[in-house]
């Protein structure tokens, strides 16, 4: 296995902005190229920067959770993804395909994504882009609160995708990435399935509360570099604008993590490039061909758990009917999640 020279991965911290007053689909369209337009030259004048002052050369860039859209809020399911979810092959991958090729990195992000199998749903999706302005990963969210998952139309995803398409690795010029989705990132067997595909790198594009205390993605993210011997490059919304919400609930904190969980780079909040580190895959993989206690990823005895996990929490093909997906209204999600609750409960389990 050829080594990778060292090179520096940045968490870019920008402001997400709703698309939720556009007027019509047009309009949500054109505001998203523009914002990838901004994103362009906020990226470019970053690696400037570090680069000049005596940085490794920028090769990743992993941008914050729906970026370009803002989440989805009240508006229908169908509604939004007519609206704002972003095709496979469309004109919105096609402009940021354009941004890796023409600053020559790989190009990390999340959107709300349409997929033809399944009309009228979206599903929130992290994508890698290569220098090549191809989309080398396309990893769609598996657990979330309020938004259709694979696995809510499981049987049928599967028979499209298999589990290649639910657990993507990309093995890539800069190392094995993969992709974890916003508060996935405290859900430990995530990254485990990903990990024992062989990931080294998570990409890891969240919108969540910022804190100078520790937050619980903040310990995850170290949890999660720490059990899979892996970087975790996570970057944060710099608060989201065009909602009544205020600005900056959802900053701060965007960060780089090394394979022993030391946090290399943190933001503070808004608008920043500052959580920015050097990765060494090559280290990394000496690391994990040398056996010792905190190998976690090799002391693992999956075997041991296989009956726990067999249990049913949540309910696969809850949006099947007849092989066919169904569209939910939006207090759909809350409905299944008390019905889970009351079986728990009724079991004794909780």
């Amino acid at each position: 296995m050829t080594d990778i020279t060292l090179y520096a991965a940045v968490a870019m911290q920008l402001t997400a902005r709703s698309v939720a007053s556009a007027p019509d689909r047009a309009a949500t369209r054109a505001a998203m190229l523009a914002h990838i337009s901004d994103v362009q030259a906020q990226v470019l004048q970053s690696r400037i920067f570090i680069e000049q002052y005596g940085g490794s050369p920028v090769k990743l860039v992993v941008l914050p959770e729906y970026l370009f859209t803002s989440y989805p809020g009240r508006v229908s399911i169908p509604e939004f993804a007519d609206r704002a979810a972003i095709a496979p092959g469309g004109a919105e991958y096609d402009a940021l395909g354009r941004v890796a090729q023409t600053l020559g990195l790989f190009l990390a992000g999340n959107a709300y994504e349409s997929d033809a199998h399944f009309p009228g749903l979206y599903f929130q999706t992290s994508f890698i882009i290569a220098p090549s302005g191809d989309v080398v990963l396309r990893y769609r969210r598996l657990n979330s609160m309020y938004a259709v998952t694979p696995h809510d139309v499981w049987s049928k995803y599967l028979d499209i995708y298999g589990l290649d398409g639910v657990f993507p690795v990309a093995d890539t010029a800069i190392g094995r990435l993969a992709a974890i989705a916003s508060e996935e990132i405290l859900y430990p067997e995530i990254a485990r399935a990903l990990a024992l595909r062989g990931a080294e790198v998570f990409v890891h594009c969240s919108s969540e509360i910022g804190s100078p205390n520790l937050t619980h993605k903040q310990l995850a993210r170290r949890a999660r570099a720490i059990e899979n011997l892996a970087y975790v490059v996570s970057a944060n919304t710099a608060g989201i604008s065009g909602t009544p919400m205020p600005l900056a609930s959802a900053d701060g904190n965007s960060a780089v993590i090394d394979w022993k969980g030391n946090v290399l780079a943190e933001s503070n909040c808004g608008e920043t490039f500052t959580a920015f580190a050097d990765i060494d895959i090559a280290g990394l993989r000496r690391a994990r061909r040398k056996p010792g206690k905190t190998h976690y990823l090799s002391r693992q005895r999956l075997e041991l758990f296989a009956a726990a996990y067999a249990g049913q929490v949540q309910p696969a093909d809850a949006l099947i009917d007849n092989h066919t997906a169904v569209i939910p209204d939006r207090d759909h999600f809350k409905r299944v999640q008390e019905q889970v609750i009351a079986r728990l409960s009724d079991a004794g389990l909780i």
